[in-house]
């Protein structure tokens, strides 16, 4: 069943990305507290042969806000993007909260998806990963803080990572008065249940045959040995490769490796 969609997400063109320029069209699905443009280096990269569509998630970046917040819906959200845009069958790249809906979007419309390539994830249920970071987001009052160098400090207060502090401060924007998060953390906290929930065959969900690239990083825990029955259940054509020395980031922390891993796949 496909949800009602009332908004257009936010995306951003990388290269000749219309549909005259002749290129095959890739999606790129960013992960939790995100935005298109954090995948900006990817999409340079894979502008050379594709017509790159860089997407914000609901309720992240400059896409609309909503209440709900679920993988399913997220799937339903940029099926309705694809169709307005005139895209039809795309190849797709998702990393962390991205995979997974870009997972979903596969499972419940194999016929729009041409290749997937899913980064850093599993289509398993994990545990509660993110209370620090919510923690931290939620403290800080942006209506009264200064500057962005004082709302880092207090990042920093609950979140040690200090990479994980800057990615966040690219949600923070200025207002007239203070500041505020791009994302819309209420709805992200209340809905973070579902979106930890894994992916399961069933009337809206089938095993999807053709070829799914997971790129997993080495340090990472987000994608474990044991998890790959349960994803060859689902993607029966799956691939596996892990990124030595990389973590969750793996697309920023080798990028050319990375990069080099999609365009092979892709082709």
């Amino acid at each position: 069943m496909v949800m009602s969609v009332e908004q257009d997400l936010y995306v951003t063109r990388s290269g000749e990305s219309n549909l005259n320029s002749g290129k095959p069209p890739v999606i790129l699905l960013h992960g939790l507290f995100g935005m298109g443009r954090n995948l900006g280096t990817v999409a340079r990269v894979l502008s050379d042969q594709y017509a790159v569509f860089s997407f914000d998630l609901p309720n992240h970046g400059r896409s609309p806000h909503s209440n709900a917040m679920t993988i399913a819906s997220m799937a339903d959200e940029v099926l309705a993007m694809l169709d307005r845009l005139g895209l039809q069958a795309v190849n797709v790249l998702g990393h962390s909260l991205g995979g997974k809906v870009a997972m979903s979007l596969a499972l419940r419309y194999p016929s729009r998806v041409h290749k997937l390539v899913v980064a850093d994830i599993a289509p398993v249920t994990y545990a509660s990963q993110h209370d620090a970071v919510f923690t931290g987001l939620s403290a800080i009052d942006l209506q009264h803080v200064k500057n962005r160098a004082e709302v880092q400090q207090s990042l920093q207060a609950s979140i040690e990572d200090t990479s994980t502090c800057q990615f966040l401060m690219q949600n923070l924007e200025k207002q007239e008065q203070g500041f505020r998060w791009r994302m819309n953390l209420p709805a992200i906290i209340k809905n973070y249940a579902e979106l930890r929930q894994g992916l399961s065959l069933d009337k809206d969900h089938q095993a999807f045959e053709r070829s799914v690239l997971f790129i997993a990083g080495e340090n990472s825990d987000y994608i474990k040995p044991e998890y790959k029955a349960v994803t060859r259940e689902l993607f029966p054509n799956s691939i596996f490769e892990e990124i030595a020395g990389a973590s969750h980031w793996l697309h920023a922390e080798k990028p050319d490796i990375f990069n080099a891993l999609v365009l092979a796949f892709f082709k």
